[in-house]
């Protein structure tokens, strides 16, 4: 496939911009003392696109209205590449918590929870094809809309969901085969976001796997092709390839700052934007954990999931947990400001970054719910006194590009 125009310039465009423009950030920042609530039971209507259909909350972009009054009551964002894009609301459910080790997952109660997120205005959900049951639920799921919403309801819900296959030889009818199967257990004629994950890099394997997305893509089987945990210079390359990929899904928060110390920068140069997982860090960023000490063995609560013991190991390669807690006690003086919790500053924090479209909050459907929480993020605006306090106390830590690498390297090291 030839690289287009852009496509050909990428390199020298980011080569030249990158040193002098990596730690360049605008010093413009929204503010407002304008604040409300968000909750289905009591949608305000001060002039934001947010609307009811059939008596469920309808995920759009607000207009017409002030800049920092758009900032604030915008929960969704158009992923673009070309002639490429979707529309995802900007707080996605993330469905890792159905592969195992959450609790067991009863499927009908899941399903329910599935229908009562999305009538929260909550329509977006991130699964893979090794979460488990994620995509056969997600299949039951868009069958319900289907049958119980309004066609209008229907075309605001979106399932992204991920390939990660085995460095074996990609031919066009291995790719097909693999996404055929992801279209037929989402019970969906055209996937709306299909996003590759690739183990390893000394195999080109990956560019020829994307090739054959794309022509997916344009068979109407995939409408847009996305990365999940590439590196900047394999993104660049896939780029240069003439690849309309619309965005990279990156482990990114308040902890983990890797993403806006070169993959941002890529991103804004090419339009391509960042989708975000691990920004509450598995329940790390929250109250609960606020003022334990998990040196002392059964001291403080416990780290019984895969993502709390996950997102561990990252505040310890960070800085430690004594650091961690003086970082938490900042959030949490910002969250006590606001009236919200400390996962909601956490996801606004990083939502707020540059590049970034959306940022992912694991759902544990049928065994809990944090609905109030989440569409809390949409109910305030960090201020530069926030911005700049979180920052210091973010700063602090280690710089994890030097400790670990680039975005997704955490899962390439020998």
């Amino acid at each position: 496939m030839a690289a287009t125009a852009t496509a050909l310039s990428l390199q020298r465009s980011f080569s030249t911009h990158h040193l002098n423009s990596i730690t360049r950030k605008s010093s413009t920042r929204n503010k407002s003392n304008f604040s409300f609530e968000l909750w289905p039971s009591g949608i305000e209507d001060s002039g934001r696109k947010l609307r009811r259909v059939g008596g469920f909350v309808k995920c759009e972009a607000a207009t017409e209205v002030g800049i920092a009054e758009k900032e604030k009551q915008k929960r969704s964002e158009t992923l673009k590449n070309g002639n490429d894009s979707l529309e995802i609301c900007r707080v996605l459910n993330g469905m890792w918590q159905t592969s195992g080790g959450w609790g067991r997952i009863d499927r009908d109660d899941a399903v329910e929870a599935m229908l009562t997120y999305a009538d929260s205005g909550l329509t977006t959900f991130d699964m893979a094809d090794h979460y488990g049951p994620a995509e056969d639920l997600y299949g039951i799921f868009i069958n319900r809309v289907r049958r119980e919403r309004p066609p209008e309801f229907l075309e605001n819900i979106r399932g992204l969901t991920k390939w990660v296959p085995p460095p074996v030889k990609m031919t066009s009818s291995y790719v097909r085969e693999n996404i055929n199967l992801s279209r037929r257990r989402m019970d969906v004629a055209c996937l709306d976001m299909l996003q590759f994950h690739w183990w390893d890099y000394s195999n080109p394997g990956y560019l020829d796997a994307l090739k054959h997305l794309t022509d997916l893509k344009e068979e109407g089987k995939i409408k847009t092709v996305a990365l999940t945990n590439f590196d900047t210079e394999r993104l660049q390359k896939i780029l240069e390839n003439g690849i309309p990929v619309v965005s990279n899904q990156v482990q990114h928060s308040v902890v983990d700052m890797r993403p806006q110390q070169k993959m941002a920068e890529l991103c804004q140069l090419t339009g391509v934007k960042l989708i975000t997982y691990g920004t509450i860090m598995g329940g790390l960023l929250s109250e609960k954990f606020l003022d334990t000490n998990l040196t002392i063995p059964f001291a403080g609560p416990p780290l019984n999931t895969p993502s709390l013991q996950k997102y561990k190991r990252m505040v310890d390669a960070w800085g430690g947990w004594s650091q961690f807690q003086e970082l938490l006690k900042t959030m949490k003086t910002v969250a006590s400001k606001h009236g919200v919790s400390i996962p909601a500053v956490a996801v606004r924090y990083i939502l707020d970054q540059p590049g970034v479209a959306g940022s992912m909050v694991g759902v544990r459907l049928g065994l809990s719910e944090h609905i109030k929480d989440t569409n809390a993020v949409f109910s305030f605006i960090l201020d530069e006194e926030d911005l700049n306090s979180i920052k210091e106390a973010s700063s602090k830590g280690r710089d994890l590009l030097k400790v670990i690498g680039d975005c997704g390297d955490e899962y390439r090291r020998a």
